[in-house]
């Protein structure tokens, strides 16, 4: 199934402001899509367009959709699209932006909540700093698993970002499910990389590259603690090389994007010396697990002088004797039994 317009949805006659969309990515996340989608429907700034796509669930979140938005008559378009296969992170937004009309462009998850003054909130900024951010991101609030709301998720302040050497030089802490991009910024720099698992570090960097970037103190999204992006803990050597390689995948598709956005900048010379070498190291962990057999692994690690020491090391023990850091994870599991 593709495209939904949803017929439910009348258009809004007397616009009070400019048009912008709520990109709701969702995937296995039928018990909170339906949490997700009423935090989006009951958002106050008019004219808005939502944007829900199911990236190909094996659960039941389509049909939860499609139950969430059943009797709604509200004011907002809505547009739903339901993905055939998998697409990942990057190709469903790339899907989403296709979809897309707004001038800013809010991205939201399908097990987080936003309140219904994010978007008015967020353009309120957006107008008073005259369009010129390319990125506005805002506070959170933690919420555990039940919906029960903790303490206050603050991510880093973008405007402290200047240029993409500053973005090197300090990396921010962000959280793309609090984030408002431009369309224009997205357009500037072209499509994500269909592999990327996250966009957000990749966006603010964009932001950065262009217009600029801000942090409101407003919490404007409660964070479902547990999500599908949650953080496991890694309590043995099997733990460590899933999340590896799963950091190296993405690495490996978002790190090229980098280069090449630096480089349409005009910032390249900046910043190609330190993800270059980020780039090698990444290329050097993908190749180490992929090399036939130990002997193949060693001679890697050997030859591979343009990568730290510690590093060949490391992933030479986990991709080849994972054994050896048993006693290290035992240590952890024992340590965490205790509290």
């Amino acid at each position: 199934m593709g495209v939904d317009d949803a017929p439910r949805s009348a258009p809004v006659t007397e616009p009070a402001g400019p048009l912008v969309t709520m990109l709701l990515l969702a995937y296995n996340q039928e018990a909170f899509i339906g949490a997700a989608i009423t935090g989006a429907l009951r958002q106050t700034h008019a004219p808005l367009e939502i944007v829900i796509s199911d990236d190909a669930s094996t659960d039941g979140t389509y049909a939860a959709i499609q139950a969430a938005i059943a009797d709604y008559r509200g004011p907002h378009r809505l547009i739903v699209n339901r993905n055939p296969a998998n697409l990942g992170i990057g190709a469903n937004l790339n899907r989403m932006v296709a979809l897309a009309h707004g001038e800013l462009l809010f991205i939201a998850a399908g097990d987080d909540v936003s309140v219904p003054e994010r978007c008015a909130t967020t353009v309120q900024a957006w107008l008073a700093a005259q369009r010129q951010p390319d990125l506005i991101s805002s506070a959170l609030v933690d919420m555990a698993i039940d919906g029960s709301l903790h303490e206050r998720i603050t991510p880093t302040d973008l405007a402290t970002l200047r240029e993409a050497a500053d973005w090197v030089a300090h990396p921010p802490h962000v959280i793309g499910a609090a984030q408002a991009w431009t369309r224009r910024v997205y357009d500037r720099f072209g499509p994500l990389p269909d592999r990327a698992m996250g966009e957000d570090m990749l966006m603010v960097f964009r932001a950065v590259l262009s217009g600029g970037a801000i942090t409101l103190p407003d919490a404007l999204v409660h964070y479902r603690r547990g999500g599908i992006s949650r953080r496991m803990r890694a309590l043995s050597a099997a733990d460590v090389t899933r999340r590896l390689l799963k950091n190296n995948r993405h690495a490996l598709a978002e790190l090229p994007q980098l280069l090449s956005d630096a480089r349409t900048a005009g910032q390249l010379a900046a910043v190609e010396a330190p993800l270059s070498a980020r780039l090698i190291r990444e290329r050097f962990i993908a190749a180490i697990f992929e090399a036939p057999g130990t002997a193949a692994q060693v001679t890697l690690a050997a030859r591979a002088h343009n990568v730290p020491l510690s590093v060949r090391l490391r992933m030479l023990v986990y991709a080849a004797a994972p054994g050896l850091s048993a006693p290290f994870f035992a240590l952890k599991r024992w340590r965490a039994r205790r509290g």
